[in-house]
């Protein structure tokens, strides 16, 4: 633990991406290579011995390595987990079918949900009950459970196991036992009791989250397994830790125990940093937008904060319809994820109409432009005829693109079909992305109340700067600031995720039968647990901030809203200030309605943080080398006029603070490409930031 070195790693569909950060010098390295699909450990480990080789250090100076990775939501999309069996309350096995008895779309008579990770056939029905409020109705049939496992293990094969019962979340009692039991006859099988994984009411969402955690924790062990046992044997002693859904970091064994908190691990990482930059900037209210080689992410950062949530849903069978997926409550930031990314397949449709994505061509074969033997027409072909992305300094030099292929690839799929010439069909493409996360965004921003109008986009990702000035536009925010390494973000934010813990658990409880204590002792063991799952990952009890929240609702709603709470040690009485508290963030959400009714807790919420780790935004002050800005022109298509212009290339780790490049020009990095516009005007900030401001049109 004496290094002063630590490693952001980020896996995305296309690309895997690396920061490695200098505590001691502030001075932050960056690397980005293609995913391995068929194992992503595989490039993890040769990216950290590349990365570290061309750096001239050893993986002994780590003191920390910090993964986000794409690994726990591509198994439940792709159905890639283990084969998972479930105990349920007996007569309640068809709960995940059920569902919520809703659906997203009442006149489509062909409706379809995603499917249940554990299907009707291994799940088994436990005699056992426990009623709502904790009481034992009926004591569990130890018999029955022990001759269920056996059947699941011997003659089902399952490799996970999910324990569901209900009212759990009340008394664990009836969960716990039958875990002994199992533990008893077959120690080494993987079980997960939904007390422990999501303790809330709601038996739908608490079941679905305990059985995704089942069934993706023994993919979770031994991909973690094993990239910690390579690092070790490289001479690796620091901390490696986990990025989770919210924002903070756990360490591997907690997060082989809640590996469902891991899904959007990587995207949540680029929010944070967004959040960093535009505080550090000077604005604090952001849109955060991610664009890689697969998907376009945004989410929206208030008072330096992005918004979280506690519910998710993963694998839609309809990408935009809520409710068609498979429902999670875990703690995560609240995201939105669009199918538009470099690798988006391009074709027409049956409609005769232009279609990009959500297909994407991944990492294997990828654009046909990567001359890897892709031969459909992709985003990133579309970008590469259209001269937004120089063919010889992609990646700085390493992996040049082919215009050749690129081309061929447009013209067959697209510019032939449509009956136009290849540079409008590639306009066509890059439009049509560009449209598709704006009208994305739009829908979210009305779901969330944020006006987009009044705030500062941070642009990033391999893709997102190509695109980020006209997505902008198209939303009318007047400012994008494109960060130092925007390439590789969302691994940098890696470099800044503390570690924390979020932990919840129902219990309704009327505001009006509660007491300052009777608040305090239904907090205090939420807050011994989570202040020692960081006391165990070595942080010390007098560095963790405690963060309290309830979920509230007026009684009989079915609904809650989220209010905060005081910090602990403030003085005044948490009860007397609650309802206000309560109808002012009632009033944010369903505008300003007082109704004369009592006001119940329905959850209780602790959130754990360790200090933040520094990094700082000197951190691009590293990336800075004094020359020759122009390095060369570029023919670009310019779409209002059909033609094409050459353009400037301009080094961006030649611009310090203070330069100025007016649009048209191509903002070169080794990761990634800003593309800014004809009447643009860009800035380099005291951090390093190109900042554009856009002309009103």
């Amino acid at each position: 633990m004496n290094g002063r070195l630590r490693l952001g790693v980020d896996i995305g569909g296309t690309f895997t991406d690396f920061a490695l950060f200098d505590e001691s010098t502030r001075m932050l390295a960056t690397h980005k290579q293609l995913t391995t699909p068929s194992d992503p450990s595989d490039c993890v480990l040769e990216g950290i011995d590349r990365l570290l080789t061309r750096e001239g250090r050893t993986v002994s100076e780590l003191r920390a390595v910090i993964h986000g990775t794409t690994l726990i939501t591509n198994a439940v999309i792709e159905r890639k987990g283990a084969r998972t069996g479930m105990l349920v309350t007996e007569g309640f096995r068809d709960i995940l079918d059920v569902g919520m008895e809703s659906r997203y779309d009442l006149f489509d008579l062909r409706i379809e949900f995603s499917d249940p990770v554990v299907p009707r056939g291994l799940r088994v029905g436990i005699p056992e009950r426990m009623r709502h409020d904790g009481e034992p109705e009926l004591a569990l049939d130890e018999h029955a459970v022990r001759e269920a496992v056996r059947r699941l293990v011997e003659d089902d094969q399952i490799e996970s196991l999910a324990i569901c019962f209900l009212h759990a979340y009340v008394n664990p009692a009836h969960e716990q036992q039958a875990l002994s039991l199992v533990r008893e006859l077959y120690p080494t099988l993987p079980v997960c009791s939904s007390a422990d994984i999501a303790p809330v009411m709601r038996e739908f969402e608490r079941w679905s989250t305990t059985t995704v955690n089942a069934y993706t924790q023994p993919l979770a062990v031994s991909y973690l397994g094993r990239i910690e046992q390579e690092l070790a044997s490289r001479g690796f002693e620091g901390a490696f830790l986990i990025m989770t859904s919210s924002g903070g970091a756990l360490t591997s064994a907690q997060a082989q125990r809640w590996p469902v908190r891991l899904i959007e691990s990587g995207p949540a990482a680029g929010a944070l940093m967004a959040a960093s930059v535009g505080e550090q900037a000077g604005y604090p209210d952001i849109l955060s937008f991610d664009m890689g080689g697969t998907t376009a992410k945004g989410a929206v950062v208030r008072d330096a904060k992005p918004m979280k949530r506690y519910r998710l849903e993963v694998a839609r069978a309809h990408e935009f319809r809520a409710g068609s997926g498979v429902p999670l409550r875990i703690p995560v930031i609240d995201m939105i994820e669009i199918g538009a990314g470099g690798g988006s397949l391009a074709a027409v449709d049956e409609r005769g109409l232009l279609a990009v994505g959500p297909r994407s061509a991944g990492a294997a074969p990828g654009p046909a432009c990567y001359g890897q033997g892709g031969e459909q027409a992709t985003l990133t072909d579309a970008n590469t005829l259209l001269g937004y992305l120089v063919p010889t300094r992609f990646l700085g030099g390493e992996m040049p693109l082919d215009v050749g292929k690129a081309s061929t690839a447009i013209e067959s799929h697209v510019a032939a079909p449509l009956g136009v010439d290849a540079a409008r069909a590639a306009w066509g493409i890059h439009e049509v992305i560009n449209e598709d996360v704006a009208r994305a965004f739009r829908m979210h921003g009305s779901e969330t109340g944020f006006d987009y109008r009044n705030c500062t986009m941070v642009a990033f990702g391999g893709s997102g700067p190509v695109h980020a000035v006209r997505v902008a536009r198209n939303l009318g925010i007047p400012r994008v600031i494109f960060p130092p390494a925007a390439g590789v973000m969302s691994a940098v934010g890696l470099l800044v995720a503390p570690l924390a813990v979020e932990l919840m658990r129902s219990e309704r409880t009327r505001l009006d039968a509660l007491s300052d204590p009777g608040i305090e002792s239904r907090f205090a063991p939420l807050i011994e647990q989570a202040t020692g799952f960081l006391e165990a990952a070595g942080v010390a009890r007098g560095d963790v901030v405690i963060e309290r929240r309830m979920d509230m609702r007026y009684a009989g709603q079915g609904y809650e809203v989220e209010v905060t709470l005081p910090p602990l040690g403030d003085e005044g009485s948490t009860v007397a200030l609650l309802p206000a508290r309560f109808r002012a963030r009632y009033a944010e959400v369903f505008s300003d309605v007082t109704l004369d009714q009592p006001l119940e807790i329905v959850n209780w919420k602790v959130e754990a943080t360790a200090p933040q780790p520094e990094v700082g935004a000197e951190f691009g002050l590293g990336f800075h080398r004094p020359g020759e800005a122009i390095i060369g022109t570029h023919p670009v298509y310019q779409p209002e006029s059909g033609t094409v212009l050459d353009c400037p290339i301009i080094d961006r780790y030649t611009l310090g603070p203070g330069a100025v490049v007016e649009g048209p020009a191509l903002l070169q990095e080794r990761e990634s490409t800003c593309v800014i516009g004809e009447g643009e005007t860009l800035r380099i900030d005291d951090a390093l930031n190109a900042v554009a401001e856009l002309r009103a049109r």
